[in-house]
């Protein structure tokens, strides 16, 4: 049965599922009349929207802003030539055998950047400080350049090629910023047929369903244009179908694109995406809501409060000191600069402009949600010391001037960096946060892909989904903005189990098509420890694992067994792959012994019981363990992952720990502890301390770990069974959490999602079930602790926790 959201819509049927609202609002059959009225209002709130406001353009930020903005539009001021298939010499946009295949995508990409340039001059005009406020040389070129890409190419009647965003979403929402902007000087015929252009390329057709290409923040993006649409041509129900069509963007969604009630946020089906489209869908609504606030057309649908929850459901726990961790960026992570741009793009300046979309958001939510989220802005903004937001010339001036509004707030207090766990298992990902340091690791599964690739970009991303562990210790801030993405050996990505089998660039087809079939991907957490496990099947290989991580206090302890390959090439398990810049001279100590910090060594240490790297942390190998280890300086470039990226030659120093595991092994295993942050008297003193940890199962079909003095046990049960204390029926994560007050939590969960009861047994004197979900249809206290579960099949893999009293 198709959802509501699911059936095309008309227009008609999105205007009559708002009639509530207008009736509220009082609009009833004089709606047209008042409405007219607003037209003027919105085109100004708009322009005050993209253009910034309360700021000083003679003060520093703004000044050296403004000043870059002028100079970069009187470049393109002076380049631009007017011709047959172009505006500017180095930026052809007509294509010749007009199709979808990559050559059309770069055609209608330089068009969609024709009409970003004029963009450019439009807000070198507008904006003060530029050198080029006001220049009547400015309107009468952008006049010139609007009127001869309209009669070129963009126009209603044109058949479209390449990439479709760049036609539904890139180019109308740039030429509908120039209409505002330039308003008062286009003649009414010219602003007339940009207007039909927009109506051609983007029909009212592309809302009537939640579906295709019309969902998450592309839904949000297609929205914004038929908004401005609305507004610059007086159509109130452009307008109005533009509120309604975004109310399917506010439902949670149990598959596909959107939001998800744990946290999670997907786009292109089955790609985590918080990071990249999540900031855009994030700075959409802001604007939205804010342009339409207090008009006849104000955003009312209460499924708006999910947008404001996700905030710090969905957003924050993926933003560490002002970056947004690359995890849940998809492909955006190979954007490290394209050829020919001074501009460097980051998990810095991607978590920037979440910052500043938050802030946006904010003009839409309570005063409370407002100030709340002003203080989570100002403490990110405070510790990013490795990108100060303020600096970041990727920002617009908007952005600027929000962010800079929040920081000179004397009646904002920082809010510190949270603590404790996040599960997302709709996504197949988690973070962990304790002082001092973060971490946050990317699975794959049958729902979620092993990467992204598409448009010729994340060309070799191919085992990020491979159970990569990043981290980030007090002084690891550019870890992975430093070059990491171009430079780093694509197949020893810290955390990750591969076989070294050589894939082609894109290998598994493009926009998230591979995904291991598989369903065991996910854990357990009580919001402060976790364990988390992944049924590993490598991309186009027979490489098989079970890789499980236990997140503590101090340290996230790994382990993996099973480990079994065929392709004929070595498999490898990369404990860690330090990225050091490029002067590389971090010192590194095995068992006591320090290795040279500068030039290039491998060593293989056998039996080696702790390694430590200065300024980053430490590693324990429970038992000894021959582990190699490698200082290597390595070459790349950006145009290596994505082929719009910058060709010159960048070199980073990489301290790399990695377990060989032999060529085509056979359950093969590997035990480790990481320590983010610890010192190297600390990481000695925890490779001493053999009661610290009891590894209580390691094999394929079971793998559990205890930490007494924590009160953790934690066991990720892959076909049932008995690890220490625990015993389950079947496949699950079990986690139990002794507290200091007598009382223990015991939290379990269904990552395959198909278990329809499940019995749980803890070897432990328990008095009572203090609490319990309604999953739990019974339990025996005792001697020892019998829970009995029903269908957990519809939980989507959420932990069900159960508070006991100890005896």
């Amino acid at each position: 049965m198709m959802s509501r959201w699911s059936r095309p819509w008309s227009r008609r049927a999105f205007l009559a599922a708002g009639s509530g609202t207008a009736a509220v609002l009082g609009l009833g059959t004089t709606w047209a009349l008042t409405a007219s009225e607003e037209f003027p209002a919105l085109r100004a709130k708009w322009r005050t929207l993209i253009l910034g406001e309360g700021f000083d353009p003679a003060a520093e930020p703004f000044r050296s802003r403004l000043a870059d903005l002028g100079g970069t539009a009187g470049r393109y001021l002076a380049t631009m030539a007017p011709a047959a298939g172009s505006l500017w010499p180095d930026l052809v946009y007509a294509d010749r055998e007009p199709d979808t295949d990559e050559e059309s995508y770069a055609f209608s990409s330089r068009l969609n950047g024709s009409y970003g340039r004029l963009g450019t001059l439009a807000q070198a005009y507008c904006q003060p400080g530029t050198g080029l406020t006001g220049d009547p040389r400015v309107r009468d070129a952008l006049l010139t350049g609007l009127g001869h890409l309209h009669d070129d190419v963009y126009h209603a009647g044109q058949v479209p090629y390449g990439n479709w965003y760049n036609w539904q979403i890139g180019i109308p929402q740039a030429l509908l910023d120039l209409c505002v902007l330039l308003y008062d000087a286009l003649p009414p015929a010219r602003l007339a047929g940009f207007l039909a252009a927009v109506d051609h390329f983007v029909p009212e057709s592309v809302v009537a369903g939640y579906t295709g290409n019309s969902t998450g923040a592309n839904r949000v993006d297609l929205c914004r244009v038929l908004a401005l649409r609305g507004a610059v041509g007086a159509d109130a129900d452009k307008v109005a179908l533009a509120r309604d069509a975004l109310s399917p963007v506010f439902r949670y969604v149990t598959s596909g694109d959107g939001l998800y009630a744990d946290g999670s946020f997907i786009q292109h089906r089955s790609v985590p995406y918080t990071g990249s489209y999540g900031a855009v869908l994030l700075g959409g609504l802001g604007l939205l809501f804010a342009l339409l606030a207090g008009s006849g057309w104000e955003v009312t649908d209460p499924g708006r409060q999910h947008v404001f929850d996700a905030v710090e459901r969905a957003w924050a726990p993926f933003v560490y000191d002002g970056l947004v961790m690359d995890g849940v960026s998809g492909r955006a992570i190979s954007r490290g600069r394209a050829a020919g741009s001074r501009l460097q793009q980051d998990d810095h300046t991607r978590g920037h402009a979440v910052l500043a979309a938050i802030t946006l958001l904010g003009q839409g939510a309570s005063a409370a949600e407002s100030a709340r989220w002003r203080g989570l802005v100002k403490g990110w903004m405070e510790r990013d010391r490795t990108s100060p937001p303020l600096a970041d010339p990727t920002l617009s001036v908007p952005h600027l001037a929000r962010l800079k509004a929040v920081q000179d707030d004397a009646s904002v207090a920082a809010v510190p960096e949270p603590t404790g766990h996040r599960l997302f298992p709709c996504m197949a990902r988690a973070t962990h946060r304790r002082p001092g340091w973060a971490a946050s690791l990317s699975m794959a599964d049958r729902r979620i892909s092993h990467y992204e690739t598409g448009d010729g970009e994340n060309l070799r991303g191919w085992h990020t989904g491979a159970g990569m562990l990043y981290w980030w210790a007090a002084s690891g801030g550019d870890q992975y903005s430093d070059a990491f993405w171009p430079t780093v050996d694509p197949y020893r990505l810290p955390g990750t189990t591969v076989s070294r089998k050589v894939l082609a660039d894109g290998a598994g087809g493009d926009w998230g098509a591979a995904k291991p079939d598989v369903h065991w991907v996910g854990g357990a957490t009580d919001g402060q420890r976790a364990a988390v496990g992944q049924y590993l099947k490598g991309l186009l290989s027979s490489l098989r694992a079970k890789k499980s991580w236990f997140f503590l206090d101090d340290a996230v302890v790994c382990l993996g067994a099973g480990i079994t390959c065929a392709d004929g090439t070595a498999v490898e398990t990369t404990v860690d792959n330090r990225n050091l810049g490029a002067a590389g001279d971090a010192p590194f100590t095995a068992d006591g012994t320090a290795r040279s910090a500068g030039a290039a060594w491998s060593r293989t240490l056998t039996g080696a019981g702790w390694a430590h790297l200065g300024g980053h942390g430490g590693y324990v190998f429970p038992g000894g363990a021959t582990v190699r280890a490698l200082r290597e300086a390595r070459d790349g470039s950006w145009s290596l992952i994505d082929k719009g990226g910058s060709t010159a030659v960048l070199t980073r120093t990489y301290q790399t720990l990695y377990v060989d595991h032999g060529t085509d092994p056979t359950d093969a295993t590997y035990a480790y502890v990481l320590l983010p942050g610890a010192t190297v008297e600390a990481t000695r003193a925890r490779a001493a301390d053999t009661g610290w940890l009891s590894v209580l199962a390691n094999s394929n079909r079971l793998q559990g770990v205890s930490v007494p003095s924590a009160g953790f046990t934690g066991v990720n049960f892959w076909f049932g069974g008995t690890a220490g204390a625990l015993t389950a029926s079947d496949p699950c994560c079990v986690v139990v959490c002794e507290k200091a007050d007598g009382t223990a939590v015991i939290v379990v969960s269904d990552p395959m999602r198909m278990r329809t009861g499940l019995t749980v047994t803890w070897r432990r004197a328990v008095t009572a079930v203090m609490s319990a979900p309604a999953t739990l249809v019974s339990s025996a206290t005792g001697a020892e602790l019998t829970l009995t579960f029903g269908d957990l099949s519809g939980t989507a893999g959420a932990g069900q926790q159960v508070t006991v009293g100890l005896g």
